[in-house]
């Protein structure tokens, strides 16, 4: 007989890697989204459009900032500043296994 809260529900597995790994992809990705797309190309936008506008897409941009560039301006700041955040705690992080949540170590 067996005691079930004894016996793990998933076998053990030697998952190997890094787990710095994520924390380096997220923050690249959120740097290259946030103060890439976000906020040099919203200034660029903004710069290079003449006085009666221009379409980019869906949406229209004028050489004057409004609601809406400087809302994405802030926004794209903010989250290059978690991407960068994200690429500290992965250099400051000791490097280790990959491993699922829950998951002891």
């Amino acid at each position: 007989m067996v005691d079930i809260h004894e016996v793990p529900a998933v076998p053990e597995m030697d998952p190997g890697g890094d787990a710095r790994l994520g924390w380096f992809l997220a923050g690249g990705l959120l740097i290259v989204i946030g103060w890439g797309l976000a906020t040099i190309l919203n200034v660029v936008a903004h710069a290079m459009a003449p006085a009666t506008g221009t379409a980019l897409g869906p949406v229209r941009v004028f050489p004057h900032w409004g609601l809406y560039g400087e809302v994405t301006l802030g926004i794209g700041l903010f989250t290059g500043l978690i991407g960068a955040g994200l690429i500290w705690l992965a250099y400051r992080s000791p490097e280790g296994r990959i491993v699922l949540p829950g998951y002891p170590y």
